[in-house]
């Protein structure tokens, strides 16, 4: 549990140049989105699972259920599309567009953005920007994790996924540190093998020394550069703690935050009516075995005390859930 510590200014002349410090407050106030909608389209099953001799709390949601007792793997993809510039725009960017709207009594601008954030993903069908996108939703909204680097914001082709994590997010710890979530995503149709691609690649950037080679060198110099916290103040402040020069740079944490979404038999494959409590009940008794299979591969990896929030999405179909995306986008082919 986060112990929130408290924030002071540096005053020179006459503003705040900069924090002292930064709290669970000033990173839960530039989250986007609201939480409660989340739970529209995902079902929580269980959160804070833990496991024998790790440090990993496991959690997982299912598709939610409607009225009519179907799951609708269409109206996560298009709420996914709707909150697409919140992931792929940085957040200074966005408030500018919101701030002009409102002198403007339009809504051109924000508009422009979100039109600007849906051409930059992939149209390739085997893509993992649909994982990635989804992780930021459940970082966001279900952890209170914010993104702190917006890394679609610097691809440079759209048929190109962009080297590094998945996702850089951030957290404060009970001693005031900050602890940097390094984000992986893996959207399969077996668990057990999204499960080890996923944490294998999460490895390097928790594992390896600090150093020119480490596989997070160029996510880190990118946050020294590029981070955005919208507020300039605050987000001078973060970036101090990537100055390898400065005392800072060792009060941070690195931490994991994983997603795998994969096939699962509990959605029946016709057109059987759901009842939201059968699925659910149907999740938690695979769910010690999806946790298993995490145990056993942070084991093997090495991962076992580090902090990493695993977040396991059962899904109806891998290939159908990257093409209701793709759809939605306005990518098909």
């Amino acid at each position: 549990m986060f112990i929130e510590t408290r924030t002071t200014g540096i005053w020179i002349g006459g503003g705040r140049t900069a924090l002292s410090n930064i709290t669970i407050s000033d990173l839960e106030a530039i989250l986007a989105g609201e939480p409660e909608e989340l739970g529209v389209y995902l079902q929580l099953v269980e959160r804070d699972v833990v496991i024998d001799g790790h440090k990993v709390k496991v959690h997982c949601h299912c598709l939610a259920v409607d009225g009519n007792g179907r799951v609708q793997p269409k109206r996560l993809a298009q709420f996914m599309r709707n909150a697409i510039a919140d992931y792929a725009i940085p957040r200074s960017k966005l408030q500018e567009a919101r701030l002009r709207d409102v002198k403007f009594r339009s809504s051109s601008a924000v508009a422009e953005l979100h039109r600007q954030a849906c051409a930059v993903f992939t149209d390739l069908e085997k893509t993992g920007e649909g994982g990635e996108m989804l992780l930021f939703l459940l970082a966001e909204r279900f952890l209170k994790l914010p993104q702190v680097l917006c890394k679609m914001d610097l691809k440079t082709d759209r048929r190109m996924h962009y080297h590094g994590a998945d996702g850089v997010y951030a957290g404060i710890g009970d001693d005031g540190r900050l602890k940097l979530y390094w984000g992986e995503s893996k959207i399969y149709g077996d668990a057990t093998t999204a499960i080890r691609d996923c944490l294998s690649s999460l490895a390097p950037f928790l594992l390896e020394e600090d150093s020119e080679g480490a596989e997070r060198e160029r996510d880190l110099l990118l946050l020294s550069d590029k981070a955005d916290l919208s507020d300039p103040a605050l987000t001078e402040a973060f970036k101090r703690f990537f100055n390898r020069k400065s005392p800072l740079s060792n009060r941070v944490e690195y931490c994991g935050v994983a997603l795998v979404g994969f096939d699962a038999a509990i959605y029946p494959v016709d057109d059987t009516r759901l009842v939201a409590e059968e699925l659910a009940e149907a999740a938690r008794k695979e769910i010690a075995r999806w946790a298993g299979s995490v145990g056993s591969r942070l084991k093997m990896e090495k991962l076992d005390q580090f902090d990493i929030e695993f977040l396991c999405v059962p899904i109806p179909s891998a290939d159908g859930f990257r093409s209701e995306f793709l759809d939605a986008l306005g990518l098909s082919k």
